[in-house]
């Protein structure tokens, strides 16, 4: 296993959690404690990169997000669709809804299928919103990973959503 050293000076190190796991004096893998611990950092730190990233353009990464999903499900979907897809409650929804209407980036209307609720359209404005941060951001996201080789990409992929597969492991009761 080739070991980087770029990765900051308070990244967790396989020698403290063995401390760790002989101080609580359990048999978890050392191994396994600090690749996960890593990837919660290294999580953080891609989340806050991309507020300042989104912010470039007046969005955060929440708005952002429910933007592309309106645009990629032909710009419209009802708030609890919006949340199922993107992991949030139907509260945030809410929210980020709210702000981005304000802007004239999305607009509510009754639905067609449910004359009870509502759904929440993708608006000229938020179709050219996306258009016009499309270039910096997309170029951006290869600079993030511009490290990897197409192949090695290939393996991230995999095990990433190995990983994503176990993040009940953190939530369950």
């Amino acid at each position: 296993m080739i070991q980087h050293a770029d990765h900051g000076p308070d990244a967790p190190t396989l020698d403290q959690a063995r401390r760790q796991i002989v101080r609580y004096g359990l048999t978890a893998d050392p191994q396994a404690v600090l690749v996960a611990a890593r990837l919660m950092a290294a999580g953080a730190r891609i989340g806050q990169a991309g507020e300042v990233h989104f912010g470039r353009f007046g969005l955060s990464t929440g708005r952002y997000r429910l933007l592309a999903d309106l645009e990629d499900h032909g710009g419209e979907k009802s708030p609890s669709q919006l949340a199922a897809s993107l992991g949030v409650s139907r509260a945030t929804v809410t929210g980020l809804v709210d702000g981005l209407e304000r802007e004239g980036l999305v607009a509510r209307r009754p639905s067609t299928e449910d004359g009870r609720g509502n759904v929440v359209i993708l608006t000229a404005r938020g179709a050219d919103k996306l258009r016009d941060l499309a270039p910096e951001h997309f170029s951006r996201m290869q600079g993030l990973v511009a490290g990897l080789t197409p192949e090695e990409r290939t393996v991230f992929l995999d095990l990433l959503a190995r990983v994503v597969a176990g993040i009940d492991s953190l939530t369950r009761d």
